[in-house]
């Protein structure tokens, strides 16, 4: 309780020290392909929020707290604590005679550093729910330009994946091999994406905001018996609103 109120107590100063940040909220329509023979793809309603205060930050899905960093007018660094969602898999009714692979949170260690528009993070992620029990390793770098009244934030995304991350959504488990689908333990893979997120003002705090992804499946994925196509695509279309506090 003792650190809980320490806590509150700094956060709260950080706030009054800065009543200027900017926090944008929203919501919107989420889908994403499925790569895996007959099921059907995702669509979520999803929230959105972005705000950095310099101690937290939320950025779309994914949330983090800073612990060490530096932040200047042409430049800032920081490592974080970070967490998010992992819509991955399919329910045992999806593919006859598979086990269900459930959707999971990951959680670990991020680096940022952006020095003018381009900017780099590379994060350290495990499986907090134990699902597939394991880690994944993602770096993504891009850069922020605008076009008239448009904000374009394009990226490229490296994600390697290890060996139990492949076999729990693309394996095929001895007893769910049938004569038309054979055992399958892929071993660790690369998938490779793009992205971009498009946004563009109504007013001065209401605007229209686009995600646009695409990812190529590691080969370890594709060569499944499991799965049919060799990318998931994704996007998200919603209102935003930004206010300071």
């Amino acid at each position: 309780m003792r650190y809980l109120l320490v806590f509150l107590l700094l956060f709260s100063q950080l706030v009054a020290e800065d009543s200027k940040r900017e926090i944008t909220v929203g919501a919107g329509p989420y889908i994403q392909t499925q790569p895996y023979t007959g099921v059907d793809d995702l669509l979520l309603p999803s929230p959105v929020i972005f705000f950095d205060n310099g101690l937290f930050y939320v950025q779309w899905s994914r949330a983090g707290i800073y612990f060490l960093g530096e932040k200047k007018e042409d430049y800032a660094w920081g490592f974080s604590l970070t967490v998010q969602p992992r819509t991955y898999g399919y329910d045992s009714s999806d593919i006859e005679g598979m086990h269900t692979r459930e959707n999971t949170f990951e959680g670990g260690l991020a680096f940022s550093a952006k020095s003018d528009k381009a900017y780099i993070e590379m994060m350290a992620l495990s499986d907090i729910l134990g699902r597939y029990d394991s880690w994944i390793f993602k770096t993504e770098a891009g850069y922020d330009f605008e076009y008239g009244k448009f904000s374009f934030y394009p990226s490229l995304i490296l994600i390697y994946q290890t060996a139990q991350f492949t076999n729990y959504y693309y394996g095929v488990e001895a007893d769910e091999a049938t004569a038309q689908r054979a055992s399958y333990s892929p071993a660790e893979g690369l998938q490779i994406g793009a992205q971009t997120y498009i946004k563009y003002p109504l007013t001065n705090e209401l605007s229209a905001l686009v995600n646009l992804r695409v990812d190529k499946l590691s080969n370890a994925a594709t060569n499944s018996p499991l799965v049919d196509e060799d990318y998931i695509y994704s996007g998200l279309a919603s209102l935003i609103y930004t206010f300071k506090y």
